[in-house]
């Protein structure tokens, strides 16, 4: 069983040089033999180090554009052999291939170069070919040979020798070809998704996904289950992005719920004014316009207090000391918003166990990106739902038509919606939700829910009539039956946007003109499993 390897040559190549000088003098002060490559050599001897080109070692000069350098015999041979196996050593004796212990290597910056929307040519010539080779080479030969990928590394190597007297023991290798293969699967992942997109692949025969681990959870959504928060490395606004200025670590919960609450309030960016959205358990129980952020979170809060409590707030504009002293009333799990004035974090402070999360920004609701989900055996995977309509988009389908407020409710409502567990029914006055109905298996029921949550609040409030009457109601997907309809005209709703499409629109139109009902039409849905 291999035991420690001490370190005595090191090959070091580099994309990113964060601390690779103070790296290569640590290691050149513990007798460490400098071997590199093109770039990281220039920067190494500037710095007054030795240090050997690769070109010295392999007998041949860089070529082709820097395309071939460290494919060679004398450089893999140096990774891939057996210190322990005397054939390996006849043969580094006989081609005069010397051993490399310690292997640094950071790959070109593909994901950056495609994310910065460089061109097609340019994005083929940063997929690294030796770095991925000699990387594999290094993690293969862990039984002998360090191989580090990531900067952040480089302390504890540096901490490893010291503890081994310059050398490196098996479970530290061992964890360090766990990285190594990580990330190069992460960059074949990055270079295939990208070919992929290039060319307009929906579905490529092979599909692979990867992260970054961003958190260790205590658990997932119970104790006796394990979890990790992993990040894409995509620079979408939100939770992955987010910064946390004070309270405990995020559970598994806080991450998911945060993560539903402000891809909901990014659907209203600034030029809607202050809004502000309460999630529970992924599902919204309160989202409200205001003249100003504070009464934004009245209103969201007044739409159902009791589920409001042990919740999760996003906010599409800044937190201010206002909305700060009204959100500390009760108790709230996390709060994120892009940015917060000093007199909101200062509020905050006294809040210990409140989580205050700043994000760079709004996300763009519009943003193509791919959603994924596990099931036994695989996963799906779909675009994430950016459907969007106007006004203009609507189709009124009964004789009464809606009125200029009725429609911007039923567009606030619809907005609301898609962001809703199906069956998901959703009353709104006023630019506020005053009834959310989400996750049953009946549409009637969810209509039900909602209802009686407003009248339960109504009772709260102490109004004098539900605050559904007057309101609109929005439905995700069409009214199989004029039964929910129906409900919610019974509740005291005026107007109604559905998607349409149902076998029996005649009859929900017809049940419609009726009850004289308002209703448009989307002609999309927004189902939410």
């Amino acid at each position: 069983m291999p035991t420690n390897s001490p370190i005595r040559r090191a090959l070091l190549s580099v994309s990113d040089k964060t601390g690779l000088v103070a790296l290569a003098t640590a290691l050149a002060a513990r007798g460490v033999v400098l071997l590199s490559t093109g770039g990281s050599a220039k920067t190494l001897r500037e710095a007054g180090l030795a240090v050997t080109d690769i070109a010295e070692v392999t007998g041949f000069p860089e070529m082709m554009d820097g395309r071939v350098k460290t494919l060679h015999p004398k450089v893999h041979g140096g990774l891939l052999a057996l210190r322990d196996n005397t054939d390996h050593q006849a043969a580094m004796t006989a081609h005069g291939i010397l051993a490399i212990d310690l292997l640094v290597v950071n790959l070109y910056p593909f994901e950056t170069t495609v994310a910065q929307a460089a061109d097609y040519d340019t994005c083929i010539e940063n997929i690294d070919i030796g770095g991925p080779a000699m990387i594999r080479a290094a993690a293969k030969n862990h039984g002998f040979v360090s191989v580090v990928v990531d900067p952040e590394d480089y302390a504890p190597l540096l901490d490893e020798l010291d503890h081994n007297q310059g050398a490196t023991s098996f479970e530290f290798r061992q964890k360090l070809a766990l990285t190594a293969y990580a990330r190069t699967a992460a960059y074949d992942t990055a270079v295939s998704n990208w070919f992929a997109t290039t060319l307009n692949e929906a579905a490529p025969r092979r599909k692979v996904v990867s992260g970054r681990l961003s958190q260790s959870l205590r658990y997932g959504e119970n104790p006796h289950q394990t979890a990790a928060f992993y990040t894409d490395g995509s620079n979408r606004a939100g939770i992955a992005t987010a910064k946390q200025l004070q309270g405990k670590a995020l559970s598994y919960n806080n991450i998911n719920d945060t993560d539903a609450a402000f891809e909901l309030v990014s659907e209203f960016q600034s030029q809607a004014g202050p809004v502000c959205a309460i999630i529970k358990h992924a599902n919204p129980c309160g989202v409200a316009q205001g003249a100003t952020l504070s009464q934004a979170y009245t209103r969201a809060f007044d739409c159902d207090r009791t589920s409001a409590f042990g919740g999760i707030i996003a906010l599409n504009q800044s937190l201010d000391a206002q909305t700060a002293r009204e959100i500390t009333q009760i108790f709230t799990e996390v709060v994120i918003a892009p940015g917060a004035d000093d007199d909101a974090r200062n509020i905050f402070a006294a809040k210990k166990n409140l989580r205050l999360l700043i994000t760079p920004g709004l996300a763009d609701p519009r943003q193509v990106s791919t959603t994924i989900r596990q099931i036994s055996g695989g996963y799906l995977l779909q675009d994430k739902d950016t459907g969007y309509i106007n006004t203009d988009d609507l189709k009124v389908v009964t004789k009464k038509q809606p009125t200029a407020a009725q429609m911007a409710d039923m567009m606030f409502a619809w907005t609301v919606a898609k962001h809703v567990k199906s069956n998901a029914i959703i009353y709104v006055k006023d630019g506020a939700t005053v009834g959310v109905g989400a996750g049953q298996m009946s549409r009637v029921d969810s209509s039900h829910i909602a209802a009686r949550k407003a009248e339960e609040m109504s009772r709260i409030l102490d109004l004098p009539a539900p605050l559904t009457q007057g309101s609109v109601v929005a439905s995700d997907a069409f009214f199989p039956f004029a039964d929910g309809l129906l409900s919610a005209a019974a509740a005291g709703a005026t107007a109604v946007i559905q998607p349409g499409g149902s076998m029996r629109d005649d009859e929900v139109i017809a049940a419609a003109n009726e009850a004289g009902l308002a209703m448009v039409f989307t002609g999309m849905r927004h189902f939410r499993h």
